[in-house]
């Protein structure tokens, strides 16, 4: 159920924008789109991703690969020193482990599935992450246990032609990095302004503009109790994207994997209350990264905070 501090609205029309960080670039030109910028610096291939897959599948090449890999790099570090510990999961688990965390029954059209061994593709880390506590009871002494992890992501989501799938911002296979978040049930309220702030960090870390949305109840996934998205600004596209969704369960996931915890005054065993939230999420955040850092002839400036991960690499150019 959604918590009552949670905005009611039918759909997202009735989020609520809380505030903005951070000035949007005044461009003495006119900001090239992702899809063009990479095209024309050779480090986005469309024609042969499709030529590999299908539609809504691309390479990157050269320098761009390396910015994907720097982003993430970056995020898991970043987060390390926020007090996450970083793992590294399967990328196919069982249907029960989705079940788990919410994504079965609901979301099975949306899911890549191997019948033969029966084992599906992963959509998210937090699939994972709330899977592998499954049956288990927790000491209260080791909570909260904060964690941090990359996977690809897999979807099978049904996509329509248009605007909002053009370039890499939507696709079948991208992507993300983690934040996901063991408590007691009194922790969660402050482990969520905590996560919240953390991928805050992370786009403040880039220099990105970014906006806070509360999401009303209307828009709010079946499983959350409060959600926060963080969008960044993206001057080619000329449009916020979502880079990361903040999320309270509560008990949702932790009932349906049955993981509690054992109170140190010898009390019967409770339910846990899980979080989770992008950290920041792929390729958006490189779309953002592209479209803000470019120049006037056509070359993309690397970001200080990326610079470690690049090589010597300090601007992609032609």
């Amino acid at each position: 159920l959604p918590d009552p501090t949670t905005p009611y609205g039918v759909d997202d029309s009735e989020n609520i924008v809380e505030r903005v960080e951070g000035k949007q670039r005044e461009f003495d030109f006119t900001p090239l789109p992702h899809w063009d910028l990479g095209t024309q610096l050779g480090i986005i291939d469309f024609d042969r991703g499709v030529k590999l897959t299908g539609s809504r599948f691309y390479i990157l090449n050269g320098a761009g690969a390396r910015l994907e890999r720097a982003l993430i790099a970056y995020m898991l570090d970043l987060h390390s020193r926020q007090g996450y510990e970083e793992r590294y999961t399967p990328f196919m688990v069982k249907a029960e482990t989705l079940f788990s965390s919410g994504q079965l029954p609901k979301f099975v059209d949306n899911l890549y599935h191997d019948v033969e061994e029966d084992l599906w593709m992963v959509p998210t880390a937090e699939v994972p992450l709330t899977g592998m506590y499954k049956d288990e009871v927790l000491d209260e002494t080791t909570l909260p246990q904060r964690f941090t992890a990359y996977t690809p992501c897999f979807r099978r989501e049904k996509m329509s032609a248009g605007r909002d799938v053009r370039g890499i911002k939507r696709g079948h296979q991208f992507d993300k990095v983690e934040m996901y978040i063991y408590c007691k049930p009194e922790e969660s309220e402050n482990e969520l302004h905590k996560m919240l702030q953390d991928a805050e960090d992370t786009c403040k870390g880039l220099g990105l503009t970014y906006r806070i949305k509360r999401l009303c109840s209307g828009d709010l996934g079946f499983n959350a109790r409060i959600t926060y998205d963080v969008e960044v600004w993206a001057p080619g596209c000329d449009e916020w994207l979502e880079v990361s969704s903040v999320s309270n369960v509560g008990d949702f996931q932790a009932r349906r994997a049955n993981i509690k915890y054992k109170p140190t005054d010898g009390s019967k065993s409770r339910l846990v209350h899980t979080l989770n939230g992008s950290g920041l999420g792929l390729p958006r955040t490189l779309i953002a990264v592209m479209e803000n850092y470019q120049q006037k002839d056509g070359s993309i400036i690397i970001p200080e905070a990326l610079r470690p991960w690049m090589g010597g690499i300090e601007v992609i150019k032609k």
